[in-house]
């Protein structure tokens, strides 16, 4: 055999044994620092509704806009609330005048019911002064039955000035230190209070303004959303892993984030947690799961899992947008 099929055959070995570790340590590279570029920037959204209705009657912001927490956003047309507002802070005054009337007759009940309780133990006692005389002859029978119809009716006046004491102090509807009706009152007044403050929508976080369609006049349905606010406080990657992938995966791990706006910067993330149950594409629906759809791997179908990646103090100079294409690496214990 000449030299040159020995080489050649030398090369040839040397040619596969460098192919099967080159696929041995990306297999092993895979496994511990799992990759996949099926991932996507998110971020927290809210929709913005007012809390009472009515027509719009300012509109501070644009679509698109940054906004700071507390900033104006729009304001409700506070008219009829404020309306409500003054009637309610009226009853209250007239409900505080009613339940001064209603002590005062309460204490003029307490002196009626003294006066019978006088007048019943008057004809109690001169009842059982008579009684006796009449065995003595000192009395006629008719002086007798007009002192016990004397203390019938006394006690009769003395029942009903202890049921008006008693219906007099319900109406007032005092308990200990607190006044029930005075409380209701008040309490209406705060809530019409409440609905004035409403009519001023402000942001409730730092955010962008997004899918905002609504112009000055339009009317704001209560609990109806107007437009979405994106959180810029807080960013996050979901990353479809293969399944194959999860079992070496903890939250807490370090991870390394690209975003395809941005190739040459990397992002430092932190697993913040690991789906547990995604959509069955031939179960039912619930529309609570994420629907992820899994990828051919040879002949076989690996389900992937969302993994949520924090991206940790992401460059102010690099604006993330809700929906980038990332791709995301598992770099291990931090």
């Amino acid at each position: 055999m000449s030299w040159r099929a020995v080489a050649g055959r030398m090369l040839g070995i040397a040619i596969l044994v460098a192919m099967a570790a080159t696929v041995a340590w990306a297999l092993y590279v895979s496994q511990q620092r799992p990759l996949t570029d099926d991932a996507s920037v998110r971020a927290d959204l809210i929709g913005i509704a007012p809390h009472v209705g009515g027509p719009l009657t300012e509109l501070h912001v644009v679509d698109n806009q940054e906004v700071q927490k507390g900033e104006l956003l729009f304001v409700v047309d506070p008219r009829p609330y404020e309306a409500r507002l003054a009637q309610a802070e009226a009853d209250l005054q007239v409900e505080k005048r009613e339940v001064d009337a209603r002590r005062d007759d309460i204490s003029a009940a307490n002196a009626t019911l003294r006066e019978r309780q006088a007048e019943y133990d008057y004809a109690d006692d001169y009842l059982r002064r008579v009684e006796p005389l009449l065995s003595r002859r000192f009395v006629t029978e008719d002086n007798v039955e007009e002192a016990r119809t004397r203390r019938r009716a006394a006690s009769a006046a003395l029942y009903r000035s202890r049921q008006e004491l008693g219906r007099a102090t319900n109406l007032l509807a005092q308990d200990g230190a607190v006044n029930a009706r005075i409380e209701a009152a008040e309490a209406r007044v705060q809530s019409a209070r409440l609905d004035v403050d409403y009519c001023r929508v402000t942001a409730p976080f730092d955010g962008y303004v997004t899918n905002l369609n609504i112009a000055i006049g339009d009317y704001a349905m209560e609990g109806r959303q107007v437009f979405a606010l994106v959180d810029r406080r807080n960013w996050y990657v979901i990353g479809n892993f293969r399944e194959t992938y999860l079992h070496d995966m903890r939250p807490g791990m370090a991870a390394q984030v690209y975003v395809l706006n941005y190739p040459r910067r990397a992002f430092r993330g932190e697993v913040q947690g690991i789906g547990w149950a995604v959509q069955q594409p031939d179960g039912p629906t619930t529309g609570l799961l994420p629907p992820v759809q899994p990828a051919l791997n040879w002949v076989r179908l690996a389900q992937r899992f969302p993994v949520r990646v924090r991206l940790i103090d992401p460059p102010s100079d690099l604006p993330l947008r809700v929906g980038q294409t990332a791709a995301v690496t598992i770099l291990g214990p931090p």
